[in-house]
């Protein structure tokens, strides 16, 4: 099978490495300094968990033509960086495209390809659930227990599933179908910028924030004033149990936060703040519509955004 992984960071190597052991003929779309070291390195990988590393040489691309044809394209990056590929996919002739990552707006990108698209095209969107960094070398450190993606469209069973079956058929990676994958996707901002918020002020350094008990606290209302909002505007929150939780057992919440920001690679795991910027003005809308009161929220957006434009 002819695949094309677009996006060359964390994820979209560990995406390379895993679809390459399947067998599959893989290429990775990367430009510049990423390039060169996956056209001299490969992918090489630290497994954190697993104590190992593996090396995997792909074909590298810089740049995606009209005329290249794939069985299936995933298109792992930030969400902050979707909008300027979508119209590099409308133009290409493949038809089965995955867009992988934080997705504010999973409704606006999939009616931009319909729209533009030279050819008809099938849209799912996923998340992979792992996490690392790049280190200067190029090597990739990748934190996971295990290889997962979530997945769904938004209208019924993925057409192309058979495809992506096959893709993972010989590898152990999960592939976890989600009937309303928009709602997944809008559930996971909640946490994903409360949490990356409070590393963000800390400046990585999370066992400084660990001890931040206000900005702990604040962090469990602000999820919970995010879900307020997504169910005010009748989305379903999932996984229900993070409602649950913060609700019935708020303290519970809080020790799990101190606990989970003294582990040693949670630093690994957060993500950019230009994304969580991003994903905040889009949830903005959402706070707009559903008209409800989230003074939680909105101060620690605030602070955050305030420390990030005094970089700029």
């Amino acid at each position: 099978m002819r695949i094309l992984v677009f996006g060359a960071g964390v994820l979209g190597s560990y995406l390379a490495h895993t679809l390459v052991r399947g067998g599959h003929e893989v290429t990775v779309l990367a430009r510049g300094k990423r390039a060169e070291q996956l056209e001299k390195d490969g992918i090489v990988i630290r497994h954190y968990f697993q104590r190992r590393n593996t090396v995997d040489e792909v074909k590298v691309i810089h740049a995606l033509q009209k005329e290249d044809s794939y069985d299936l394209i995933f298109v792992v990056m930030k969400y902050n960086d979707f909008p300027s590929v979508l119209s590099i996919l409308a133009d290409n002739q493949s038809t089965n495209i995955i867009l992988v990552g934080n997705n504010a707006d999973a409704h606006g990108m999939q009616d931009f390809l319909e729209r533009n698209s030279l050819v008809s095209k099938n849209i799912a969107f996923g998340f992979q659930v792992s996490g690392g960094l790049r280190e200067e070398s190029g090597r990739i450190i990748c934190i996971r227990g295990g290889g997962q993606m979530v997945l769904g469209s938004l209208s019924g069973e993925i057409p192309f599933k058979a495809l992506l079956e096959e893709a993972f058929k010989k590898v152990k990676y999960k592939l976890a179908y989600h009937q309303d994958m928009d709602a997944w996707l809008k559930s996971h901002i909640v946490p994903i910028v409360a949490l990356n918020s409070i590393s963000y002020l800390y400046d990585g350094d999370l066992r400084r924030a660990s001890k931040d008990k206000a900005l702990l606290k604040k962090a469990v209302s602000v999820m919970d004033e995010g879900f307020q909002v997504l169910e005010k505007l009748n989305y379903t929150v999932t996984p229900a149990s993070q409602v649950t939780l913060i609700r019935k057992h708020r303290q519970g919440v809080y020790y799990g936060l101190k606990l989970i920001h003294n582990l040693r690679f949670m630093k690994w795991v957060d993500g950019s703040f230009s994304e969580i910027k991003a994903l905040y003005d889009s949830f903005e809308e959402l706070k707009r519509q559903a008209n409800l009161p989230t003074p939680h929220w909105d101060e620690l957006q605030a602070r955050s955004i305030s420390k990030l434009e005094g970089f700029l």
